[in-house]
């Protein structure tokens, strides 16, 4: 099978690729560079000369509290570059796998939310990857996966954030915000699951098993590392963003990926490699 992937130099592309190529995969690699998503004419172009069996769309604009300030760019991005890839993707009958997010839900259910929840996102970043969603369910062949609260060993994530202010006299995190922590390379094992074993079409949520706060996720990362910091929970009045988060956006994923706590383990322990 061949398999296209935008956004292949980006965090979760530079760990979902090589993993793909292991099981047998002939992958193509895309990103900026090769291939303009929001450009109809360079997706077209792009995609009929690899002629991939199934397209998976990681390309995405990320930064949540910027895109309050660009909402153009994120929208171009997100809603109409996905667009882009649903339409082509749907004239040429091609399987298309799209990287959705926690945040397309606005925090006020109690417990954790499921695929067939109706979301409601509450910042600019969120409700763009909800019409990114939109565009991919005209597709007659398509997963929609939202992941939750992703961090890698190749790009800038709450992890490595964490990591960088160690030094630090004080540092405040939020504690009354709860997600799934995900380690890039657990998603990308079970995305390489769901084409190796042909699951159904539809909605996934794939993310670290269990839940925690932010503050709480920091304290492990430390409590992990062997590092001895000055830890402060605050609240999210304390700590002002730009972008509004959602207070819960836990996720059920029928066990896709095992504990976050394990999984952060094995990350910080191959990190100090």
């Amino acid at each position: 099978m061949k398999i296209l992937v935008t956004g292949a130099k980006g965090m979760l592309g530079q760990d979902l690729c090589p993993i793909l190529e292991d099981s047998g995969f002939d992958v193509i690699e895309t990103d900026i560079d090769s291939m303009d998503i929001t450009d109809i004419k360079s997706v077209e172009n792009t995609i009929k000369q690899n002629n991939p069996d199934c397209i998976i769309h990681c390309a995405a604009y990320t930064n949540v509290d910027k895109a309050e300030e660009e909402q153009e760019i994120a929208f171009k991005i997100n809603a109409k570059g996905t667009k882009n890839i649903a339409e082509i993707s749907k004239k040429l009958n091609i399987t298309v796998i799209y990287i959705s997010t926690d945040y397309v839900f606005d925090g006020k259910k109690e417990g954790n939310y499921i695929p067939s929840d109706k979301p409601n996102p509450i910042n600019i970043y969120g409700k763009s990857k909800l019409d990114g969603e939109k565009e991919i369910e005209k597709c007659e062949k398509y997963y929609v996966i939202r992941t939750s609260w992703l961090y890698g060993h190749h790009g800038k994530n709450f992890v490595e954030t964490m990591l960088s202010l160690k030094d630090k006299e004080e540092i405040k995190v939020v504690d009354d915000q709860r997600g799934c922590p995900t380690w890039t390379v657990e998603l990308s094992n079970a995305i390489n699951n769901i084409i190796e074993n042909e699951l159904p079409y539809g909605i996934y949520h794939i993310c670290g098993s269990g839940n925690t706060t932010w503050y709480d996720f920091a304290k492990k990362i430390f409590e992990l590392s062997n590092l001895k910091v000055n830890l402060k929970p605050c609240s999210s009045n304390e700590y002002k963003t730009k972008a509004k988060r959602p207070a819960n956006s836990t996720m059920e994923n029928n066990k896709s990926c095992r504990s976050w706590e394990s999984a952060l383990k094995e990350y910080l322990e191959l990190r100090c490699e």
